[in-house]
């Protein structure tokens, strides 16, 4: 399992023996730092049990040993605004005039 910023995970002595005692973590991204086959660097916050952040960490676990408590929300769509011009003002409409001939 590859977590997602937003996750909610279980980190426990089966993600690394550094967690004797189970934390709650969301996470904020997956570093990219050179790891070993199966393990990761997280960034993010330790929860307690409200769910408030209490602490910022970078962990280093192992993927297998992580549990998923809550997902991270899903995107929300992408609403379309109004088109903006090269210099940043709203576009305006574009209206045409008939043209006269004769």
């Amino acid at each position: 399992m590859l977590p997602r910023s937003g996750d909610v995970l279980s980190v426990t002595r089966a993600a690394s023996v550094q967690f004797l005692r189970p934390i709650t973590f969301r996470v904020i991204r997956v570093l990219d730092w050179p790891t070993y086959d199966g393990w990761l660097w997280l960034d993010g916050y330790e929860l307690n049990a409200a769910g408030d952040a209490v602490n910022r960490r970078s962990i280093f676990v192992q993927s297998a040993g992580l549990e998923q408590l809550q997902a991270a929300p899903a995107p929300r769509p992408h609403t379309a605004t109004r088109p903006y011009n090269v210099r940043g003002g709203a576009r305006r409409p574009v209206t045409r005039t008939p043209v006269r001939v004769g």
